[in-house]
């Protein structure tokens, strides 16, 4: 992510151009680049501190499943925002936040294991107010990429709560 913004900075050019535009052929690129694609300042510094965070919870209390659980995140979450988006183009990882969080909060509750349940509450005493971000709510904000992250993040949750061992510990 911030790659991608040092190059937007470094060379003044506009990469939003890599997002999601949905339901066109050059829009399917941002399935892969538009969580990479950030429009300011605010906007990647707000999207980092919950993204290492939540990747870091997930990678580290369950490190069997994680890879699995980021990439669907990632991936669906665009691939979903690509079919049911509005047609602008559609930046940032926030999707991925809410997959991520959703899945964390879900899957304790899937799961009804102590850890779990535990990792669960802390992400909702901490992120409990992302649920208000999946409505329509400013203009430019991408409600559809909240949207979608927060359903892949609770269907990997429910598909992942039976595997037997999740975590190396």
């Amino acid at each position: 992510m911030w790659a991608f913004f040092a190059v937007e900075n470094y060379l003044s050019v506009d990469l939003g151009f890599l997002g999601i535009y949905p339901r066109t052929l050059y829009g399917l690129i941002g399935i892969l680049t538009g969580p990479m694609i950030h429009g300011s300042w605010m906007h990647i510094t707000s999207n980092t501190l919950p993204l290492l965070f939540l990747g870091g919870a997930l990678y580290y209390f369950y490190d069997k499943i994680a890879t699995r659980v980021f990439l669907q995140c990632y991936l669906f979450t665009g691939i979903f925002v690509w079919l049911f988006g509005r047609p602008f183009y559609h930046v940032g990882a926030s999707g991925l936040i809410y997959g991520l969080a959703f899945f964390l909060i879900s899957f304790g509750i899937f799961r009804k294991d102590f850890k779990s349940l535990f990792i669960s509450i802390v992400v909702v005493a901490l992120y409990g107010g992302i649920i208000y971000g999946i409505f329509p709510s400013q203009p430019g904000v991408s409600w559809e990429s909240h949207l979608m992250g927060a359903i892949v993040g609770v269907t990997t949750a429910f598909t992942l709560s039976k595997v037997r061992s999740v975590s190396s510990s």
